[in-house]
């Protein structure tokens, strides 16, 4: 799923004719680059993606004062459509990726126990700090969102949280890993 898109085409949707610097601007003032995987300086090159792919079209030349003139643009049809796909798609698909950290874990070896400890625990040290991090990005952007933009951001606090419960639970078994993990010889034949 293509988060740019969705937000190109639903601002499209909700405020009309824009600009790409317009679009920014409510990019910014949505502080959306901070609870979403969207960039601010993606949005020229997804406009013109979009208006290529005929979601968007060309309605008008604007110029304001001694501004450069601007390309303004609205949703198509076609890009009413595919928001609708879009927006389904993503709110019906679950998009969990495994942690290639799980399986760094599943193969330590004998030889690579030295110094786990002190990983976990600088790990948990970050998670931690990410967590309080969001928690005052959260206080900071609070008064920008909308009532379901301040449950979305709360999401990354729950995954943050349940992170941090998961290496603690991991750290308390780690005796008895480093006991299992010592314990094995070699390869398996």
């Amino acid at each position: 799923m293509s988060s740019i898109r969705l937000f190109i085409l639903s601002a499209f949707e909700e405020r009309g004719p824009l600009h790409g610097h317009a679009l920014r601007l409510v990019a910014d003032e949505e502080h959306i680059d901070e609870w979403a995987d969207v960039t601010p300086g993606a949005i020229y090159g997804a406009i013109k993606r979009l208006a290529a792919e005929g979601l968007i079209a060309p309605v008008r030349l604007e110029r304001e004062g001694n501004y450069p003139e601007r390309q303004v643009f609205e949703i198509t049809e076609a890009g009413r459509d595919s928001l609708r796909s879009i927006r389904s798609a993503t709110l019906a698909t679950i998009d969990y990726r495994p942690d290639p950290f799980d399986l760094a874990m599943a193969r330590l070896g004998p030889e690579n126990l030295d110094g786990l400890r002190e990983t976990l625990e600088t790990r948990l040290a970050e998670l931690r700090a990410l967590l309080e991090a969001d928690e005052i990005k959260l206080e900071r952007i609070d008064q920008y969102l909308t009532l379901t933009e301040r449950h979305v951001v709360r999401h990354d606090l729950h995954r943050f949280r349940g992170e941090i419960a998961w290496h603690e639970e991991l750290l308390e078994a780690l005796p008895a890993i480093l006991a299992d993990e010592s314990s094995r010889k070699g390869p398996l034949s």
